[in-house]
């Protein structure tokens, strides 16, 4: 992602990172050059150097030699002086060594001479060595650094787009978070308002209860405990209890299966008789109140005619146990409690029971079929 600057005086548009590149670019080369020249001026001076000493050498050697020439010369002419009367033969044998050792010494002083070219030629050999060999180093060098800009620039370049895309990403999760906040709280308002329309619905048929039965104990269940909504108690014209009505208000879109369980849970805690579920949405197959899986299901309608009815099934069986107390014997009340209601509800727990776990090892068996 590029980034655009302009220069506030002359309004020009430029990036600076490219700005940037080229002047570091500048200033490594200016710096590479600089060294380049120092080093040139150095070798420079050293061959200069070298050059005068090579000079001064052959001067001294020169010098040396004429010397040597000039004393051998002056001495051989104070040994001629001296010598004058000699004999012929020990000049000429005189000269004659005297010559040789001129050669000899002319010689190695040409051997020197030789050795001292050849050295300086060996010199200015390695001096080109170095040179090429710095030249190559600063080949290297300058692709190094430029190697090491190019990836500088990629690494921002990249640290740029990683920064775009963190920031399209926090963006994102922002308007995700609050897209989920709405959800929320939408849902928690059409929830507030289902439990509105619930607690309606639970005080209305107490209502309709205490109005419908006067006689009856209509108690209501607080909001948060366990259990039925209310417990209506059932009570004969002499005002004996005879037994006990349990309620679920539900004023929902769609019937759940797991009310019946937990309303016949419920059912066993409290000792009821019969359980009743007032609902607004019926279950599948069924469009009029009746009993499903020994819980009594109806419309808020036909709440009032439900319950006139199973209140009167109630009294009736209160009836005619109380018939039946004082008889006796234990037969009679092992009898009496096999035909309970309280024996048959404890019966339908014990059974479903043993079927959800029959079902269980069954689901168990087929996922195990199915894997081998």
């Amino acid at each position: 992602m590029s980034t655009i600057v302009v220069c506030p005086n002359c309004k020009t548009e430029f990036e600076p990172t490219a700005a940037i590149a080229q002047s570091v670019k500048d200033e490594l080369t200016k710096e590479y050059n600089q060294k380049w020249t120092d080093l040139a001026r150095q070798k420079d001076e050293q061959f200069r150097l070298k050059e005068q000493q090579w000079q001064q050498q052959q001067q001294e050697l020169a010098r040396k030699t004429e010397e040597e020439k000039n004393a051998l010369q002056a001495r051989i002419k104070r040994e001629l002086e001296q010598q004058v009367g000699a004999d012929y033969e020990n000049k000429l044998k005189l000269l004659e060594e005297t010559n040789k050792t001129t050669q000899a010494k002319l010689a190695e002083a040409r051997e020197k001479e030789l050795d001292f070219l050849k050295k300086m030629q060996e010199l200015k050999t390695r001096e080109q060595e170095l040179e090429l060999e710095m030249q190559r180093k600063m080949l290297e060098e300058r692709n190094k650094l430029a190697e090491i800009v190019r990836k500088e620039e990629e690494e921002k370049t990249r640290l740029r787009e990683t920064e775009f895309d963190l920031k399209l990403k926090e963006r994102d999760k922002q308007l995700d978070d609050q897209r989920k906040l709405i959800e929320e709280m939408k849902r928690k308002s059409e929830q507030g308002s289902m439990q509105l329309q619930g607690e309606v619905q639970e005080l209305m048929l107490e209502e309709l209860l205490r109005n419908a039965f006067p006689f009856d104990v209509v108690s209501e269940v607080g909001k948060g405990v366990k259990g039925a909504d209310c417990i209506q108690t059932v009570r004969n014209s002499f005002g004996q209890e005879c037994g006990k009505i349990i309620f679920e208000s539900k004023r929902t879109k769609d019937f759940s299966e797991d009310w019946i369980e937990k309303l016949k849970a419920d059912m066993r805690v409290l000792g009821a008789d019969v359980a009743v579920i007032v609902t607004q949405a019926m279950p599948k197959g069924m469009h009029n109140f009746g009993e499903k899986d020994g819980i009594w299901i109806c419309t808020f309608g036909e709440a009032r005619a439900l319950v006139h009815v199973l209140r009167d099934a109630v009294i009736k069986v209160y009836n005619a146990a109380k018939s039946q107390e004082n008889k006796g014997d234990k037969m009679t009340l092992l009898y009496t409690y096999l035909v309970s209601s309280e024996f048959a509800e404890q019966w339908k727990a014990i059974r479903e029971g043993f079927m959800g776990m029959k079902m269980s090892i069954q689901r168990e068996r087929d996922q195990m079929e199915k894997m081998w």
